[in-house]
């Protein structure tokens, strides 16, 4: 079960996703995704894009990936499985809504993202997954912003963002990433200000959703009570996964992102069904909101991916 990555207005395409490039790039059936995906993830990792000619989020990426997979000169394969041809493995693997994408490692699903991402997200993702750095290009800059923001460093990341804007007082990814530091120190309606200097064509961009959960989420934390109150609710009653739901909302206000991380995934051990697929979407939230560098956004998706494809 997978988060939908955003619209699903088509881009005018009616004919599928764009051929596949060379070797490094190819497309899948179910009778070949053992040979094209398991096995060969024995060789190296290999990613495999869901995605169904109706989804135009889909378009959005597959450029994107396939340029990302192809810079990483072989260290990296894609796979792109049509799940309307071919839907059988989508469904076992419980994967709902696309785009998504699901890396797999020594035969075995090992991390993977939802959603349109930006470029500079879907290096960040490869990069972690191959434990090597890529080629630079235009996107340093923002990634050194990205990573000091993941690392708590919101004033040098403000630093960054503030400079790019300066350069380019429309660049999306700055204006998303300076709503961000906003955020973390507590100062929200700057940031919705921040944001809404986005141009009303970009305000879908998965960078500037990121800011806005966010915001979303650190505006639901004053809603939900101490932290404290609610651990005692919890522990009085385990199986209490509202009391629990709002606990994790309130430690991730707090900064205590692992133990958020914990307190969701129990509940979605206890119950994934409950308050409608609740808890997984708030933890997708939050790798939203925390970004795809974060320690906690890498273990929490290693911990979800284990529980949703088990």
């Amino acid at each position: 079960m997978l988060q939908n990555g955003g619209p699903s207005a088509g881009t005018g395409v009616t004919t599928g996703m764009p051929p596949a490039g060379d070797d490094l790039i190819k497309d899948t059936t179910t009778q070949t995704f053992m040979k094209d995906v398991i096995e060969e993830s024995k060789r190296q990792p290999v990613l495999v894009d869901f995605w169904a000619p109706w989804c135009g989020p889909c378009k959005q990426l597959t450029p994107i990936i396939e340029k990302v997979v192809k810079s990483a000169k072989g260290k990296v394969k894609l796979v792109k499985m049509n799940i309307e041809e071919h839907p059988a493995v989508s469904q076992q693997m419980g994967i709902q809504s696309i785009p998504a994408v699901i890396a797999f490692v020594n035969g075995q699903p090992a991390d993977g993202f939802m959603g349109a991402l930006p470029e500079a997200q879907v290096i960040a993702f490869l990069e972690r997954l191959t434990k090597e750095k890529l080629g630079g290009g235009d996107t340093d800059l923002l990634k050194v912003a990205d990573a000091a923001l993941a690392a708590g460093d919101a004033t040098k990341a403000a630093e960054i963002y503030t400079q790019l804007l300066a350069q380019d007082g429309g660049n999306v990814a700055a204006l998303a990433g300076l709503a961000r530091c906003h955020v973390a120190a507590g100062a929200f309606e700057p940031a919705k200000q921040t944001l809404a200097l986005v141009p009303e064509a970009k305000r879908n961009d998965p960078a500037v959703a990121a800011a806005r959960a966010a915001i979303e989420l650190a505006e639901q934390a004053k809603s939900v009570g101490p932290a404290d109150e609610l651990e005692q609710k919890v522990a009085a009653n385990p199986l209490d996964h509202q009391a629990r739901f709002d606990l994790a909302t309130a430690l991730n206000a707090k900064g205590q992102r692992a133990e958020a991380v914990n307190h969701l995934i129990e509940i979605i051990k206890r119950d994934r069904k409950w308050n409608e697929d609740g808890a997984r979407k708030q933890l997708v939230q939050f790798f939203d909101a925390w970004g795809p560098t974060d320690e906690a956004t890498v273990d929490g998706r290693k911990r979800l991916s284990s529980i949703l494809f088990s």
